[in-house]
C-alpha cells in the first residue's frame, strides 16, 4: 500500500491540479469495478437488509455519512456524539449516518469502514486541521477493503461553529452587555496540535467569535501541544484589564481537556459544543461539500495497490 496522502488544499476553479484531481476520482471509481487480471467485476445484487444502517453492504442511494469522532475516556463523550448524530438524522431523514472513533471508543473507524461496500463520506467531528485529518483518516480510508471513500473537511473554522460557541457562552452566563464592556474577555480553549495549520484554524475561529461578540478580545489557548495554555491566556487578559473572563469550550464532546479548560475559567465556563443544532447543520454541510464536484480525493484500496 502506498503512503497515505494528505488531503489536498482547495485550489482555484478549473486549475490544472483540479482537473487532475477530478480525473483521479473518476479513475478510482472505474478501477473499483476491475479485477487485477483486467476483467470487470460482476455487478452484485443488494443483499436482503442491506438498506439498514450499519449493515455489511451499502444500499443504493446517497452514500453513508460516517462521522469520525476522536474518542475519549470521559463517560459522557459517546453519549454527546450520539446525540449530535441523532440531530443529523432528524435533519436528513433516510440518510445512513454511522459513527467511527479514531481511538478509545467503539466502534473504531476501521470496524465501521469494514461494513461499507461502495461509496462513503467521512466527516471528521474535528474542529481544525491536524495529523488526524491529514494522516489517520486517509490511512483508514485506504485500508478499507471494499469502500470508496471521500473525506470531508474538518468542521472548523466556520460561522456555524461561532454561533454554537456564542450560544454555549450565553447558557453559561455571558451577558449581552459584556460585548460593550471594557472588562470582558474570552479564552477559546481548544485541544491543541503541533500542526501549524491547526493553530491557524483556531485563531480564525477566535477572530470570528470576537466579531460575533461585539469586538470582545478572544484569545485562543490550548490544552496540549501548543501555547498559550488556558491559564496563561487568562492571565494575559487579566494583565490587559479584562477581569470578567469567560472560557469558550472549543470541543465537540466532554473530555479531560474540556474539563481542565473549564476549571481554569475565572468567570463563565461554557459547555462543549455537543448536539447544538448549528453543529448538526454543519456536519451535513461538510458531507454535501464532499459530494459536490470539487478537488476531493477518493480513497480506494484498489488504487493504492494497483
Amino acid at each position: 500500500m502506498t503512503e497515505p496522502v494528505p488531503l489536498p488544499t482547495p485550489l482555484p476553479e478549473f486549475s490544472t491540479a483540479e482537473l487532475l484531481s477530478r480525473f483521479t476520482v473518476q479513475l478510482g471509481s472505474q478501477l473499483s469495478h476491475v479485477q487485477r487480471n483486467g476483467a470487470r467485476r460482476p455487478m452484485s445484487s443488494p443483499t436482503p437488509g442491506s438498506d439498514r444502517p450499519g449493515s455489511d453492504r451499502t444500499a443504493s442511494g446517497p452514500p453513508p455519512l460516517i462521522a469520525v469522532a476522536h474518542g475519549s475516556r470521559h463517560p459522557g463523550a459517546v453519549t454527546a456524539v450520539q446525540a449530535l448524530l441523532d440531530r443529523v438524522r432528524e435533519l436528513r431523514p433516510g440518510l445512513d449516518v454511522r459513527l467511527g472513533h479514531i481511538e478509545l471508543n467503539a466502534p473504531l473507524l476501521d470496524h465501521t469502514l469494514a461494513g461499507v461496500d461502495g461509496d462513503a463520506v467521512l466527516v471528521p467531528l474535528l474542529l481544525s486541521r491536524g495529523y488526524h485529518v491529514t494522516h489517520d483518516l486517509p490511512a483508514a480510508a485506504l485500508a478499507a477493503p471494499h469502500a470508496r471513500v471521500r473525506i470531508a473537511r474538518p468542521l472548523g473554522p466556520h460561522p456555524l461553529l461561532v454561533e454554537a460557541l456564542r450560544d454555549r457562552l450565553v447558557e453559561a452566563g455571558w451577558r449581552a452587555e459584556d460585548g460593550d464592556s471594557g472588562a470582558a474577555g474570552v479564552v477559546l480553549a481548544a485541544a491543541g496540535s503541533r500542526d501549524p495549520a491547526s493553530a491557524a484554524d483556531t485563531r480564525r475561529t477566535a477572530a470570528l467569535l470576537g466579531e460575533r461578540l461585539g469586538g470582545v478580545p478572544v484569545v485562543p489557548a490550548y490544552a496540549s501541544a501548543a501555547a498559550p495554555t488556558v491559564p496563561a491566556a487568562v492571565r494575559a487578559l487579566a494583565a490587559r484589564g479584562r477581569h470578567r473572563i469567560a472560557v469558550a469550550s472549543y470541543f465537540t464532546a466532554p473530555g479531560l481537556f474540556a474539563t481542565r479548560s473549564a476549571a481554569a475559567a475565572p468567570g463563565p465556563a461554557a459547555a462543549p459544543l455537543g448536539d447544538h443544532p448549528a453543529v448538526a447543520r454543519l456536519v451535513l454541510h461538510r458531507y454535501d461539500q464532499a459530494l459536490a464536484p470539487a478537488p476531493h480525493r477518493t480513497y480506494t484500496r484498489e488504487l493504492a495497490t494497483a
